[in-house]
């Protein structure tokens, strides 16, 4: 694998004590062994809103959740600038293809356009990717 994807449902499911996953955790130490990992710029606030809406929900302590933003600023992925450039194209035609809503689109187009793999738990998202021809990790 040259390269990897992950949104925001592999981001939670490693973040998350109540909802770690065993291919999230994956996701997270191959990011930790150096593998080039890429997420589309509004990754971030998407991680964020889902750990402020856990702590809403009582899921999770507001120190909890102060610890997953530090833990997500502080990893090594790349934000990937070109992202926004592609909404009006590419991103929206793999919307309208595969039935996805436009963030989950920006993922794919990510991952296509890098060549890499893709890290989801989105059901959706994944038959996309398989469809697409794009890798899902773990294989």
């Amino acid at each position: 694998m040259k390269a990897l994807v992950i949104d925001g449902s592999t981001a939670l499911g490693f973040l998350m004590h109540d909802e770690q996953h065993p291919d999230a955790l994956k996701s997270l130490e191959a990011i930790e062994r150096g593998i080039p990992t890429f997420v589309p710029a509004h990754w971030c606030v998407e991680v964020a809103n889902g750990l402020v809406m856990a702590e809403r929900r009582k899921r999770a302590s507001q120190a909890n959740i102060t610890e997953a933003l530090h833990l997500v600023s502080a990893l090594p992925v790349i934000a990937d600038d070109e992202t926004a450039r592609r909404v009006g194209s590419d991103t929206t035609a793999l919307a309208r293809q595969y039935g996805l809503t436009i963030y989950d689109a920006a993922y794919l187009e990510l991952a296509m356009r890098r060549g890499a793999s893709l890290a989801t738990s989105d059901h959706a998202l994944a038959k996309a990717a398989k469809q697409a021809g794009v890798a899902l990790f773990p294989p």
